[in-house]
């Protein structure tokens, strides 16, 4: 399998953060995702102790638990309720009363050092999360993308720097490949489909960075076997990279267990029938929010959001990929992922499916 997407070495520079832009800011208010908020990211800043927090089995995670003076803790918790509400009902306060804040985390790894607010219903102690993080228009692009072109639904607002996202449920899927790949429920050809149709949803859209700790697995029983949806949960990487593996998750090596899986139990012609059912629903889904999407993607050409080396690297990639001239027009990534749907659209070249023979 090629390397070229693989973890970049120690002292490699993160991603810098983008800021949200006027253009991109006007298209977050017209769709109601801007709102105004009674808690910042750097309010939550304020904490003045950090105790670190053991998963189940008492091992170190890469999250801590913070703890704020007593005198902002009531405060700051009504005010996070009210975040909750706004992201779940509309800013409907009289349906969350009997929820509490029962704690904060915090975060330092990774590009957006998230906090982590776990919310519990005092009736019957069903609990929930939602992330405050710092906004960062790469993220928010990738947001919108997923909420546009997947078949996942994604809720989140933002306030000036401030960033809330909904918690994506599921199975992590370096713990999936790890406790789950062995299984006889669910069935391997279902594995094997959903990865196919997720490669296909992140290189199309150019999300990257795709590898087993950034996505998670959705099992749903069904009347005879179980149900998969595979999808991400980090977005910082939409967009950025010049390398085009790097927007297949294929290519990762975290990810070989399930590539291997689906040689062992696909066939190439059924692949490819998977991945061009992915590409037909998201030419379907592209169709129906054609106005949203448009208006997004004009806005994602006018944004800095990658350097234009990057942009020159992928496009050249993409137009050797799809066996198209029109990509070296390209000076955007926004121009990029307009070009994606184009090649699929056409359906021209060779087959647009991801390559399951190692290369």
């Amino acid at each position: 399998m090629a390397d070229d997407a693989t973890i970049e070495p120690a002292g490699t520079p993160r991603k810098p953060s983008f800021p949200i832009g006027p253009e991109l800011r006007g298209y977050l208010r017209r769709y109601k995702r801007e709102r105004d908020l009674p808690v910042t990211y750097e309010r939550l800043l304020a904490f003045r102790e950090v105790s670190p927090l053991p998963d189940e089995n008492g091992k170190p995670t890469l999250w801590d638990t913070v703890i704020y003076d007593t005198s902002e803790m009531h405060s700051l918790n009504e005010a996070l309720k009210e975040v909750y509400a706004s992201l779940k009902v509309d800013g409907d306060l009289s349906v969350v009363d009997h929820l509490y804040i029962d704690r904060i985390d915090f975060c330092t790894f990774g590009n957006s050092t998230p906090f982590r607010i776990r919310i519990v219903n005092a009736y019957n102690d069903n609990q929930d999360y939602f992330y405050v993080k710092r906004a960062d228009a790469s993220r928010v692009y990738g947001l919108e993308l997923e909420h546009l072109l997947s078949p996942n639904r994604m809720q989140f607002l933002t306030h000036g720097n401030t960033l809330v996202e909904e918690h994506v449920a599921g199975i992590p899927g370096d713990i999936f490949i790890k406790d789950w790949l062995g299984r006889p429920d669910p069935k391997p050809i279902r594995v094997a489909k959903e990865l196919v149709k997720f490669n296909e949803r992140c290189f199309v859209r150019l999300l990257g960075d795709m590898r087993s700790y950034n996505f998670v697995f959705v099992v749903t029983p069904d009347f005879e076997e179980s149900q998969l949806r595979i999808r991400a949960m980090d977005f910082d990487q939409q967009s950025y990279n010049g390398r085009m593996n790097f927007y297949r998750p294929q290519f990762f090596k975290d990810n070989t267990p399930l590539v291997n899986y689906c040689l062992k139990h696909l066939r190439v012609e059924t692949a490819r029938q998977y991945a061009r059912e992915e590409q037909t629903l998201m030419l379907q889904r592209a169709q129906l929010a054609s106005e949203r999407l448009g208006l997004l993607l004009h806005d994602m050409a006018r944004d800095p959001i990658a350097p234009p080396g990057k942009i020159h690297t992928l496009r050249e990639g993409l137009a050797e990929h799809y066996k198209r001239h029109d990509y070296l027009r390209c000076e955007s990534m926004g121009s990029l992922i307009r070009e994606n749907l184009e090649s699929i659209r056409r359906h021209i070249g060779r087959p647009v499916v991801p390559e399951l023979v190692p290369e």
